[in-house]
């Protein structure tokens, strides 16, 4: 299915390109942006199978294997495009990509499965794990109302993760069955080792992909990094979660889809926002600051259609959606008025 996307995508570029010839220097950035974007879903599809798979051989429970390296395969696009831009000096790339991604996850994940079939709530996700994401996002917006976010201040979005995984895993092994085992593909120890290394090192490259062609199309187009980061990069490292969401919302396991949401909302919130703010401390521009209150407004507006009712109905989806196309419309007139 991601295959079949990128040709898509590759398809509309070269058509684009052909009914509104540009420059060649953009179109082989619009390429390789492409190509970056395939070598970071890739490189994570790969460095889970591997990492799943070594667990396994050493009898890691598949819980543990769930809320660690799962939540981090899925969200390695938006952290290697985090850290490849705040190496470069790039921090409003870094920021806006995981806003960007946060509110694609929000409206259009979470949208979109609604659409497909209304989301019933879940308990522990209503109490627990959505406060969480919303809290984390809140603490993100709190620590750069000064217009920067030390290293310090980072470095408790870091700790504040791993208290959420350990936390996690303590509730969770209560209503686990002992007898419950990791099921999935065996690998040997070198296709093992393989699929960790090729991935790490897809994600690396692609990262660095993505940040320097993002900035490239984003000069070529008038656009700020900013712009940039909440469009072009958040959507792109925000496909592993819309087709893992809308497969499970398929399958009926819509637990699933808004486990995948939340969870990689707050991954992306204190992770990879820690992670970034650690290497070098995050300027934030008042933008930044607008945004990640959008984000929390939206998420608080979510969290009251998630629990009335019961569930999340598919009127309620439809218009998540409608305000995501709002928010694109917002911020592409933000960024040319």
């Amino acid at each position: 299915m991601k295959i079949i996307i990128y040709v898509i995508l590759l398809a509309a570029a070269v058509i684009t390109s052909y009914l509104f010839p540009l420059p060649q220097m953009v179109l082989l950035s619009i390429i390789m942006l492409l190509a970056g974007f395939y070598l970071l879903i890739s490189g994570a599809d790969h460095f889970v199978e591997g990492s799943c798979s070594l667990a396994r051989k050493l009898k890691i429970p598949s819980l543990i294997v769930g809320l660690t390296i799962v939540a981090m395969g899925t969200s390695a696009p938006e952290l290697a495009v985090s850290i490849s831009a705040a190496v470069s000096g790039s921090n409003s790339l870094a920021i806006s990509n995981v806003i960007g991604s946060n509110i694609f996850n929000l409206l259009m994940v979470l949208g979109v499965c609604s659409a497909i079939k209304p989301i019933e709530t879940n308990d522990s996700v209503a109490k627990r794990d959505y406060p969480i994401s919303i809290l984390a996002m809140a603490l993100f917006v709190i620590f750069i109302l000064d217009g920067e976010m030390s290293r310090i201040e980072a470095a408790v979005l870091i700790i504040a993760l791993i208290a959420y995984i350990i936390m996690s895993i303590k509730l969770a092994g209560k209503d686990k069955d002992d007898e419950e085992e990791t099921k999935g593909t065996e690998f040997s120890p070198i296709k093992c080792a393989l699929g960790i290394i090729g991935g790490v090192a897809g994600i690396v490259l692609g990262g660095n992909l993505v940040v320097d062609n993002a900035q490239s199309i984003a000069m070529a187009a008038g656009m700020s990094e900013t712009l940039a980061g909440l469009t072009i990069c958040a959507m792109g490292t925000s496909l592993p979660e819309l087709v893992t969401s809308i497969t499970a919302a398929k399958k009926g396991e819509n637990d699933m889809a808004v486990g995948n949401v939340v969870g990689s909302n707050i991954f992306n919130a204190l992770g990879i926002l820690g992670v970034s703010g650690v290497i070098t401390p995050i300027a934030a521009e008042s933008s930044a600051i607008i945004d990640g209150i959008i984000l929390i407004v939206l998420s608080l507006i979510a969290y009251i259609w998630y629990l009335t009712g019961k569930k999340m109905s598919r009127a309620e989806g439809v218009t998540l959606v409608i305000l995501y196309a709002a928010y694109m419309g917002y911020i592409i007139i933000r960024n040319y008025a």
